[in-house]
């Protein structure tokens, strides 16, 4: 049996930049292990640009920054193992895999890194009634066709659901000649980022109706038309308010998951709001030495973000081979965040304070449109701290730095964030 430092699963954004951190930050022997026949993840079908703004300051395509950190992962003597898959990872960070040129194998790992992405949710999760025809995608499956397999899915097109790849693919179908109808949203309002609202539907004038979901979908062999009707506060559709469309494609973009398989049947802990593990300060989960960062964890908007998150837990791997900090969860000191009020979920859901140097960064979602608001930080009762935002929603990630010293002041070992607004 082969030994590493350090195990990283998924070669994608995460998986790369998990890995050169952990490189730079003294682990000797590193192992990648992608299920794809090549490295990039899900940025090799992204050709629009947007991406690395934050974090390379200049504007890429998808393509591009997976290069970049590929060239990076280069420069180590981490080893790329493709078209591989895990199939179990044990309490002591053994990794059981398997690919056509080894058969079925395990190696021993330091620590473990899941980068492992997220998944799209399909028709199936979401119960849509009407008939089975063909033409019902997924909005990723969609965009692989296009961008990497070269083949058209439809020429009239409706989008159910506005997550940023419904958005983004609203603009790519129209480039290529399809027509988009519409851009249906069951939520009153949209789950995408305001930029991609602005530049894949408004600058194509392609309609947007929220509060809005499909009804029936007909069709034989291929899709037809659907009809698509208004729904009331508890999302349920409201009768007289239907429109028939005709097309003879829909795409859904109604979510994604993070794919925690293997997580789940290792015994991590997960939390039912971000349907991935529970994380403390530096994305260690419930079993010591293994670490979890990017969609596996929660379902990012930005892949900078990704990237940043994804470093410390490369770092904090690299440190956990170094000093075995060994440690059930409830061993020492720590810290539990609470949703407030219209926040969905918090990462890391646990703080050591112990471990902490100087601050934490905390990130979550919140539940609804918010304008001039605040973030309320709470413990016991009484306010920690408040930050001021002029904007928040629920398709874009939200982020607070927590100081040391103001964890030293919760109390009963909890502290809760809250969004409300402000009057101006």
């Amino acid at each position: 049996m082969k030994n590493y430092d350090v195990v990283v699963i998924g070669a994608g954004p995460a998986g790369l930049a998990a890995a050169c951190e952990a490189y730079q930050n003294g682990a000797q022997k590193i192992l990648v292990v992608e299920r794809d026949k090549e490295p990039g993840g899900i940025l090799n079908q992204c050709i629009h640009n947007g991406f690395g703004l934050h974090y390379f300051k200049e504007e890429l395509t998808g393509p591009e920054y997976a290069g970049r950190f590929e060239d990076m992962l280069k420069k180590t003597d981490a080893e790329l193992m493709l078209d591989t898959m895990v199939l179990q990872i044990s309490n002591d960070r053994q990794v059981t895999m398997m690919n056509p040129r080894q058969g079925c194998f395990t190696v021993q790992a330091g620590a473990v890194v899941l980068a492992m992405g997220c998944r799209e949710r399909t028709r199936g999760a979401i119960g849509i009634p009407g008939t089975r025809p063909s033409g019902i995608l997924t909005a990723g499956a969609a965009q692989r066709y296009i961008n990497v397999e070269g083949y058209m899915v439809g020429k009239r097109v409706l989008i159910l659901g506005s997550g940023d790849i419904g958005l983004i693919m609203a603009r790519r179908l129209t480039l290529e000649g399809a027509k988009v109808l519409a851009c249906v949203e069951l939520m009153p309002y949209c789950n995408g980022l305001n930029r991609n609202i602005v530049q894949c539907l408004n600058d194509y004038n392609i309609p947007l109706y929220l509060s809005h979901t499909i009804t029936e979908i007909k069709g034989k062999r291929r899709v037809e038309g659907a009809t698509v009707s208004e729904v009331d506060e508890n999302r349920k559709p409201i009768p007289g308010t239907e429109k028939y469309f005709d097309c003879d494609t829909i795409l859904l973009s109604v979510g994604l998951i993070p794919e925690n398989e293997l997580s789940r049947n290792a015994g991590i802990k997960i939390d039912p709001r971000t349907k991935g593990p529970v994380v403390y300060e530096n994305m260690e989960t419930s079993i010591p030495g293994v670490f979890a960062s990017g969609n596996v964890l929660h379902v990012h908007d930005l892949v900078d973000f990704v990237t940043a998150e994804s470093q410390h837990a490369g770092a904090a791997a690299a440190e956990y081979c170094k000093q075995k900090t060994e440690g059930k969860a409830g061993s020492e000191p720590c810290i539990k965040m609470v949703c407030g009020s219209d926040i969905g979920y918090t990462v890391p859901q646990y703080i050591r304070p112990e471990r902490i140097d100087k601050s934490v960064d905390v990130f979550f979602r919140v539940r609804r449109n918010f304008s001039t608001s605040s973030l309320d930080v709470t413990s016991g009762g009484q306010k920690l701290i408040s930050y001021p935002r002029g904007h928040m929603a629920p398709g874009e990630m939200e982020h607070i730095t927590l100081p040391k010293q103001l964890l030293s002041k919760a109390a009963g070992g909890a502290i809760t964030i809250s969004a409300k607004e402000v009057q101006k």
